[in-house]
C-alpha cells in the first residue's frame, strides 16, 4: 500500500526542491535540510511538498512521517519560530547565569567554584530573566538541542536527586 504525505505551505512561505535539498523561506528567515532517503521520492506539486514512497516496510513507511513532520517544522519555523521557556530551579546557592558569545555561564552552582557552560548553537538566541530562560529560534532541533544542552550543564551527580533539585528544567514548549 503506498503511502503519499502533503505538507502544505502557508502563505508568505517559499519553498523550493534543489534534487532532494529543500530550503524553505518565511518571514523570520531561510531554512534548508535535505531530505534523501532510499525509496522516498520528495516533489513538488501545487498543493505543497509531496513525500511518497510505493514500498511496504514499515521502517519506510515510518520514515515518510519523519521526512513530513521536517518539512512541517521548517514552515512553522520560518513563519512563527519555536520557543523553549526554561525555569531556574535553586534552594542552596542561587545561580547566576551571563550569555558570553556562544555559551552561557552558570556561576554559582551548588556553590561550585568553577562555572558550568553550557553550548548556544547558531541560530538561537537566550534572554535571561531572573528565574527563567527563553531559548528562541527558527530551527526546532537546534533550539531543542540548546536547551537540552543547558539542561545537562546542570546535571547533578553524587548527590542524592531528592535533595538537591537545584537546576534548569524546560517547563514549556511554545
Amino acid at each position: 500500500m503506498p503511502i503519499e504525505k502533503i505538507v502544505s505551505i502557508p502563505d508568505g512561505v517559499d519553498a523550493t526542491l534543489e534534487g532532494t535539498l529543500l530550503r524553505v523561506s518565511g518571514p523570520l528567515g531561510t531554512l534548508e535540510r535535505d531530505l534523501r532517503f532510499p525509496q522516498i521520492s520528495v516533489t513538488m506539486s501545487d498543493d505543497g511538498i509531496v513525500i511518497a514512497t510505493d514500498s511496504e516496510k514499515k521502517k519506510i513507511q515510518a520514515m515518510c512521517g519523519t521526512l513530513e513532520s521536517h518539512a512541517r517544522n521548517m514552515t512553522k519555523g520560518v513563519t512563527s519560530g519555536f520557543e523553549y521557556h526554561m525555569k531556574v530551579v535553586y534552594s542552596h546557592f542561587p545561580i547566576q547565569l551571563k550569555v558570553s558569545g556562544d555559551r552561557l555561564d552558570v556561576v554559582n552552582f551548588l556553590g561550585e567554584k568553577q562555572p558550568r557552560y553550557a553550548k548556544i548553537l547558531d541560530g538561537v538566541s537566550i534572554r535571561v530573566g531572573n528565574d527563567e530562560v527563553t531559548v528562541t529560534g527558527i530551527d526546532k532541533e537546534k533550539v531543542g538541542n540548546t536547551a537540552a544542552n543547558i539542561e545537562h550543564a546542570t546535571r547533578i551527580t553524587k548527590r542524592d536527586p531528592r535533595v538537591f533539585q537545584d537546576g534548569i528544567y524546560i517547563v514549556e514548549r511554545v
